[in-house]
């Protein structure tokens, strides 16, 4: 009979533990659909991936005054705009892209997860969407961050070669099959990993040095671009390189601009910060000159620009 041979997955511990939480879920849902609570609109740590932003959300998110999920949320943001329903453009959305329905998606998807509170979240893809969350959000805070693009560039090739500890960054997982051939670095990758960036097309038979440093480019301008839209009281700017140099007072001025307040245990916590990296070995400034050393020089010339305008010294 049907119901005994599916009598196994009642007794599966991990089977029970999913399907409560989606009745927990679905339970909040309605109760959210009914009350509709009010919120504060919620704060976005963003920048190019493997720029920091991780040990920056993970500080932000100890205080006790924010509710985080602990982990990105791509495929959340991707169903309402992303590459399954914009014609594969990229995964970035622009204020045209917001609707009301996206804004009432979001807060219900908080709440039946989190519940009622202030969120914190940290998505890479979202240095993409920073108008568009802005018109979803209108007082929504976004918190900066940016690194040396010959450091972030050489930890993003690390990061397509080796993946990280717990997983791999490959975007088929998100979208499946890719729709037209993609052979970077001479068909050594066969597909994109991190993010699509608009214009990633041009890049799909292009070296590896090259997409990295294309994908830097592109998070980083379109963030700037998106900053001049953006109240300053609602813009918190970092470098990754203060966080080895001053973290406490980097932290203390993060946390002032947000107001909320900075606690002895997390001042105690960023003196003694440690950057972890999922990918390859210890973060240090510099550490381009001992992972990817020549193919991060074949690109200075593409992203000398940027990184002069973001006030880094190219000749260092």
């Amino acid at each position: 009979m049907p119901q005994l041979r599916n009598l196994h997955k009642l007794l599966d511990r991990e089977i029970r533990a999913k399907n409560l939480r989606a009745l927990n879920w679905a339970v909040r849902g309605l109760r959210w659909d009914l009350t509709r609570p009010r919120v504060p609109d919620p704060v976005f740590v963003v920048g190019c991936s493997r720029s920091g932003t991780t040990v920056t959300y993970e500080t932000l998110a100890a205080s006790s005054s924010f509710l985080s999920f602990g982990w990105e949320i791509p495929q959340f943001w991707n169903s309402l705009h992303g590459p399954l329903n914009n014609g594969w453009h990229s995964e970035a959305a622009g204020a045209d892209a917001a609707a009301p329905e996206h804004r009432t998606a979001a807060l219900r998807y908080f709440y039946q997860r989190l519940g009622a509170g202030w969120v914190l979240d940290k998505t890479c893809i979202n240095v993409m969407r920073i108008p568009y969350l802005h018109r979803l959000f209108p007082q929504a805070r976004f918190v900066f961050i940016q690194r040396d693009g010959r450091d972030n560039i050489s930890s993003m090739m690390d990061g397509w070669r080796v993946g990280r500890s717990d997983g791999r960054f490959e975007l088929s997982q998100f979208f499946g099959l890719f729709p037209e051939p993609v052979a970077i670095n001479n068909g050594e990758f066969k597909e994109w990993s991190f993010f699509l960036a608009p214009g990633w097309r041009q890049y799909n038979h292009a070296s590896l040095e090259e997409v990295c440093a294309f994908q830097w480019i592109s998070a980083n301008r379109m963030a700037l671009e998106a900053k001049k839209a953006i109240p300053a009281a609602q813009w918190v700017h970092l470098r990754y390189e203060d966080i080895f140099e001053r973290p406490v007072e980097m932290f203390r001025a993060v946390f002032a601009q947000l107001r909320v307040p900075f606690t002895t245990d997390l001042q105690a916590r960023c003196a003694n910060l440690q950057p972890t990296s999922v990918v390859s070995g210890t973060p240090k400034k510099q550490k381009w000159k001992e992972h990817n050393p020549q193919a991060v020089e074949r690109v200075l010339p593409m992203i000398a620009p940027l990184m002069r305008e973001m006030g880094y010294d190219t000749q260092d």
